[in-house]
């Protein structure tokens, strides 16, 4: 990786209050744990603009909290236009988050998109959606993020990740 120019990701769910903020704090915390802070800027948005301006849904952030991470300062945005541009990676969370970025994205930057799980082989395609569900669904996105992140870093640290 290079230092003097980090690699930027957006992660990407529906509301921006369960996985994509999940999966922001958790890159975040393991880049910081492995000194790759300055090479990897990490932010999250969502495809909806249901609960712009909110923090991480309460049980999110129990969860997260338990495991060492800290998401009391994100607040919910929505992916507005120009994140095509200013990220080198939009990593969705679901199959319905990547086709609704697709619809979105200037052609030309389609590269820059694809599924989180994508880069942790053989574990799961997407990461479900705890929101409706008990704590089991909360844990289980932690251990999909975990995963996938370490998966993520593996890769941005094997070589060019652009």
């Amino acid at each position: 990786m290079n230092v003097h120019h980090p690699i930027r990701i957006l992660m990407v769910c529906t509301g921006n209050i369960c996985r994509s903020p999940t999966a922001e704090a958790v890159l975040r915390a393991k880049a910081m744990a492995l000194g790759l802070s300055a090479q990897v800027v990490v932010d999250s948005a969502g495809i909806e603009a249901y609960h712009v301006g909110a923090p991480p849904d309460s049980r999110s952030q129990e969860h997260a909290r338990r495991r060492g991470y800290d998401m009391g300062d994100l607040r919910a945005r929505q992916v507005s236009n120009s994140d095509f541009e200013q990220f080198d990676w939009l990593l969705a969370m679901d199959r319905w988050h990547l086709a609704s970025l697709k619809r979105r994205c200037p052609p030309a930057l389609a590269g820059r998109l694809r599924l989180f799980m994508a880069f942790a082989d053989g574990v799961a395609r997407e990461v479900p959606d705890p929101y409706y569900s008990d704590s089991k669904g909360f844990e289980t996105v932690l251990d999909l993020v975990e995963t996938g992140c370490d998966a993520l870093l593996e890769r941005l640290r094997a070589g060019p990740a652009r």
